[in-house]
Parts: structure tokens; C-alpha cells; sequence
């Protein structure tokens, strides 16, 4: 089975970018099956990562950002895979 965590963060204003460098700093305990990281308008950030674990398994999840850098708490959802067509990176 196929989990996929999203975490999505919105930056301070006019501090996307550096939310979206602290994203990138972040190094998790071990490697996901992939890791994509989006922005968006409004400053926001969103990373998707992917595991080979059953959907309540305990797998690495990106911690939160220093309050100075971010408008509110992360908000974290967790899906498991279904189907999935194509690989287009």
C-alpha cells in the first residue's frame, strides 16, 4: 500500500521563498518514496511525500516551521493511494 502525506504551510507575507528554502533544508530520518515540493499564490508552500507503509503506519513527517515564519499551524492530511495512471514528473 501506497500513504501520502500533504503538509502545507502559508508563509508571512512576502516570506514564501523562505519558507519554500526552509521546505527544502529539511531532511527527514529516511528517504520517502518521493518527495514533491508546490507553491502557490498567497505565499504557500506544499510538500507531498510518498511511502510504502499501510495508511496508519508511523512514517517521517515535516516538522513545523518557527512561528515568525509562517501565518498559522501547518495543516497535515493523509491519504492513502487508490490508483494512480502515468509517471509525468
Amino acid at each position: 500500500m501506497t500513504v501520502a502525506l500533504m503538509w502545507e504551510a502559508r508563509a508571512v507575507a512576502g516570506r514564501g521563498e523562505e519558507l519554500l528554502a526552509w521546505v527544502r533544508a529539511q531532511e527527514l530520518p529516511r528517504e520517502p518514496l518521493r518527495r514533491e515540493v508546490l507553491r502557490a499564490p498567497q505565499d504557500r508552500v506544499l510538500v507531498i511525500t510518498w511511502w510504502d507503509a499501510p495508511y496508519d503506519a508511523e512514517v517521517p513527517e515535516l516538522p513545523e516551521p518557527g512561528a515568525e515564519l509562517v501565518t498559522r499551524a501547518v495543516h497535515r492530511w493523509r491519504f492513502e493511494s487508490v490508483s494512480a495512471t502515468g509517471t509525468g514528473d
